[in-house]
């Protein structure tokens, strides 16, 4: 069997990895490419519909726009989250960002990241279970806000997005399907702000909303 194709960005996000690592961590080795190349492959991994490179690359583009409107203590903690957050994924387990946190847990210190910044990184992994953090928390509003950045596409790309989830879940019955989907919009809808930061706010929270009430409207709920 032949190995999967690699994504066109692959060495541009080896580089930008290398770059992330070198300045998140206190020492020079290990190589940084070896863990970067671990984490590209898992994102590449054939189960994953949504949860892909593309949406590596989208999240960690959406940091470095907000970064540049809030000022995060740690941003290379944030930026490595990115990278961690969804490293583990299996669509059939409640369990994946814990088991993506423990990921980063046991790679960063051998990496030569210093114990504080994996604390916090593997703590804003954790958070993005329930995109819920903390006013103030500006780590984590930056991270939680790039990653659902996608539901404020527009409605074409919206619509692409939820096919592509909808795929990653074919193997759940449409009926169940459309409740869980559903009861996860509401959960998002019903926060009182999706968007933490003032930037994420102002760009995204109105067309998000939008599009996630047409969503539940085409669901039936």
């Amino acid at each position: 069997m032949s190995a999967p194709a690699r994504h066109p960005a692959h060495d541009a996000l080896l580089a930008r990895w290398t770059t992330l690592l070198t300045g998140a961590r206190e020492v020079t080795t290990p190589p940084a490419s070896p863990y970067g190349e671990d984490l590209l492959a898992r994102w590449a991994e054939p189960q994953r519909r949504y949860h892909t490179t593309d949406h590596l690359i989208a999240v960690l583009d959406r940091i470095d726009e907000l970064l540049a409107h809030v000022a995060a203590p740690d941003p290379d903690a944030v930026r490595l989250a990115a990278w961690f957050h969804d490293a583990v994924y299996l669509p059939e387990r409640s369990t994946n960002e814990d088991r993506s946190a423990r990921l980063a847990e046991r790679a960063l210190p051998e990496a030569g990241v210093p114990e504080a910044r994996v604390e916090e990184v593997a703590r804003l992994v954790r958070i993005t279970a329930d995109h819920d953090p903390a006013e103030g928390d500006l780590n984590a509003e930056v991270l939680c806000d790039a990653d659902l950045a996608v539901l404020a596409g527009a409605p074409g790309d919206y619509a692409a997005y939820a096919a592509a989830v909808r795929e990653e879940y074919g193997f759940v019955p449409d009926d169940v399907f459309r409740e869980g989907r559903a009861n996860v919009l509401r959960q998002l809808l019903g926060l009182g702000r999706l968007f933490r930061t003032a930037a994420g706010h102002d760009r995204w929270e109105a067309a998000a909303r939008r599009n996630m009430a047409t969503e539940l409207e085409l669901l039936g709920a």
